[in-house]
């Protein structure tokens, strides 16, 4: 069981710890001490996936839940809420009723100016050897059909958007609760010491969505586990990356600062999550190496960047296929879990923090949008597919919610939460299925409905995790991902 009873050890008194604190180091690990709960939840894994670090206060490590079918996450989040019944759920019925009354009862939505039934403005097309149908936003996403596994039945009981963006990350519809990211990297660690288990890729006008960077917070998990932002198309993808001065004189400079660590963490009994502190320390040190040398692309072929689209004239395509090449690289240093941020279009599709967010103008903004990360993330698919690493990786491409089947105003679509699409892509899952359904006007999930839970209890479950024992203590309670709900969404998985 992957749980923490641990409870902070007051070997210090004020006087000991202010007396330590005048070296300058003593104070700055005793603060991180105080956020830490694991030995060393950084630690690489070594057998590439068979064991994980033990969260339990000064265990060893331990064998997953089950054999894992995957290693690493990358989730692709469409901030806003894309519409489904014009992305990935195909409603003819909305042809028939165009212009029409809604032919049954409507419930509130978020600005409550409701209008006749709005037929999509895309046309869908079957694609691939499978047949699923596919809008013609994403013709690119199209040609790698048999990938994607789409769920048409997710709901969520939040119509709002920073509501929306804290359960789909967290499984709680506020802040204070650990990223999804979060879980992975307290769960499973990193196979990397030189990165974070859990890194977050923003390029061009890309903006934290409502809710802030409290949706990639570790929230009562320990500290290192939150995620880690990097800006992809700046010189310092991590601000203050860059050493000062020559290395020489920082080598000097952390062997001090490593011999009064190694008097600290004697005079704590080698406590574990003084060393875990430590090794915190040590990690942002060689980031200043593995950053720069992750983040530098020069040595990609034209043809990797043609695929992904990295030197289209449309800059905000070519910033978010710049995170797309990241996330690759990224799995290929053995990164548990990234996640990528949409851009706001110049056009002025959508909100700063929702670009996805058409409450008018729906066909103008969503095809401007989809045109951003159409072809980045089908090269990205068909990048690792010929690297062999989609076989170890998942795809989780999403929103906070859908959007309803009728206007808002006379060519927007408002907040939709009963009833939306998500699709998942390589290592585990079965390509070119649709599980679940929507009523024929794509208002409410009808059939196989689930919810972020069952999602998320999906994930785990492929990183070879059972949901209900990855467990926090805190606050008296066992917390985790799922809550107290989820279920494994068997049938779009592989044997």
């Amino acid at each position: 069981m992957f749980d923490n009873q641990a409870r902070p050890n007051r070997l210090y008194s004020r006087r000991r710890a202010l007396e330590l604190a005048s070296t300058g180091f003593g104070l700055t690990a005793l603060t991180a001490m105080r956020n830490a709960a694991s030995a060393n939840p950084l630690a690489p894994d070594s057998s590439g996936g068979a064991s994980v670090q033990s969260v339990a206060h000064g265990a060893a490590m331990q064998r997953l839940h089950h054999a894992p079918k995957i290693k690493h996450v990358i989730f692709c989040y469409m901030s806003g809420g894309v519409s489904h019944i014009d992305s990935f759920d195909p409603k003819p019925k909305l042809d028939q009723l165009n212009g029409k009354p809604m032919p049954v009862s409507v419930q509130r939505t978020q600005f409550n100016n409701n209008g006749s039934v709005m037929a999509s403005p895309f046309k869908f097309t079957r694609s691939g050897q499978s047949g699923l149908p596919v809008s013609s936003m994403f013709p690119q996403l199209a040609t790698v059909a048999d990938e994607l596994a789409v769920v048409r039945s997710m709901t969520t009981p939040v119509n709002e958007h920073a509501q929306g963006n804290f359960l789909m990350h967290s499984g709680f519809p506020f802040m204070g609760h650990p990223s999804a990211g979060a879980w992975c990297a307290y769960g499973l660690g990193s196979m990397n010491q030189n990165l974070p288990g859990f890194v977050v890729l923003q390029s061009g006008s890309a903006r934290v969505p409502h809710g802030g960077v409290s949706l990639y917070s570790s929230g009562y998990l320990p500290a290192q586990n939150q995620g880690s932002i990097l800006q992809a198309d700046k010189p310092d993808a991590i601000r203050n990356i860059q050493p000062i001065g020559n290395m020489a004189y920082q080598n000097r400079q952390r062997d001090f600062a490593k011999a009064l660590d190694a008097d600290f963490l004697k005079r704590s009994g080698r406590d574990n999550q003084v060393n875990a502190a430590i090794e915190n320390y040590e990690t942002a040190f060689r980031m200043q190496t593995a950053v720069p040398e992750l983040c530098d692309i020069s040595g990609e072929t034209e043809a990797t960047r043609k695929l992904y689209g990295l030197d289209s004239p449309d800059t905000e395509k070519a910033a978010y296929a710049r995170q797309c090449l990241l996330a690759r690289r990224l799995v290929e240093k053995g990164v548990r879990f990234i996640e990528l941020s949409c851009l706001t279009k110049s056009i002025g599709a959508g909100g700063a923090a929702n670009p996805w967010d058409q409450h008018g103008d729906l066909e103008r903004g969503h095809r401007a949008m989809a045109e951003q990360v159409d072809q980045p993330i089908a090269g990205l698919i068909k990048d690792l597919r010929q690297r062999g690493l989609l076989e170890e990786t998942l795809i989780v491409w999403a929103g906070e919610f859908g959007r309803t089947p009728f206007s808002q105003g006379s060519n927007g679509r408002d907040h939709n939460p009963q009833g939306f699409s998500v699709w998942f892509a390589g290592g585990g899952v079965k390509g070119g299925t649709a599980y679940g359904a929507t009523d024929e006007l794509g208002y409410h999930a009808v059939e196989n409905v689930c919810n972020i839970y069952d999602m998320w209890a999906t994930v785990l479950h492929l990183l070879g995790v059972d949901h209900e024992r990855l467990t926090f203590r805190y606050s008296g309670r066992d917390m985790r991902l799922t809550d107290v709900h989820g279920n494994v969404l068997h049938p779009i998985l592989n044997a």
